[in-house]
């Protein structure tokens, strides 16, 4: 599946938010509030509806690691759902196999945990899983592999508490657990997800 390769650094300035996206949050702040591109810090104009509705949908992108194609079949997904459908979309994100393995503290970004799962370094329940956007359901056990664990980053972070482990999982060293279906009140960042859905239902 395809992937953004270019300079994270140019996405959150271009939202102008610390999307979490790179490790290092004081280099970050430095050039946080300047555009990208030669004349980025001129001509600021006041964003329309929808230069609002599509700024908050780039960031939900941006954030999860995702493609626009994909995003897309995920609001199609949550559209469907019984649950609001903001609500349902940021589960599914939420929900995907990367992201767990970084709400779980195994990897210091998104990107980091794709890298983990791509390189088959994650099992589900006991096999094998190295597809990012595979979908955890309740009472799924995710584990490291002791491959992984030996990676110096990985290990380091194996050796300190998870600072905002999510009510939606369990963690016990090298192992986590699904133990309920993610919800709104989880997510800690800052997204309105029904400015995307206004975008989507245009």
């Amino acid at each position: 599946m395809s992937r953004y390769t270019g300079p994270k650094q140019r996405l959150q300035r271009q939202i102008g938010e610390d999307l979490g996206l790179k490790t290092n949050g004081l280099k970050t702040a430095k050039r946080i509030d300047s555009r990208p591109g030669q004349h980025g810090a001129k001509n600021r104009r006041k964003l329309s509806n929808f230069g609002v509705q599509l700024k908050e949908k780039q960031k939900i992108k941006y954030i999860y690691g995702v493609m626009e194609k994909q995003l897309k079949k995920v609001y199609e997904l949550a559209s469907k759902n019984p649950a609001a459908t903001g609500s349902a979309l940021l589960g599914f994100l939420e929900r995907r196999l990367d992201n767990v393995v970084y709400r779980l503290g195994w990897a210091p970004t998104r990107a980091a945990a794709r890298q983990l799962v791509n390189h088959s370094h994650v099992t589900v329940n006991g096999k094998k899983m190295n597809i990012a956007s595979f979908r955890v359901q309740v009472g799924d056990i995710i584990v490291l592999k002791n491959q992984a664990t030996k990676i110096p980053l990985v290990a380091e972070l194996l050796k300190s508490e998870v600072e905002s482990l999510p009510g939606w999982l369990e963690r016990k060293a090298a192992a986590g657990k699904v133990v309920r279906l993610p919800e709104r009140i989880d997510i800690k960042e800052k997204l309105d997800e029904q400015l995307v859905v206004e975008y989507y239902s245009r």
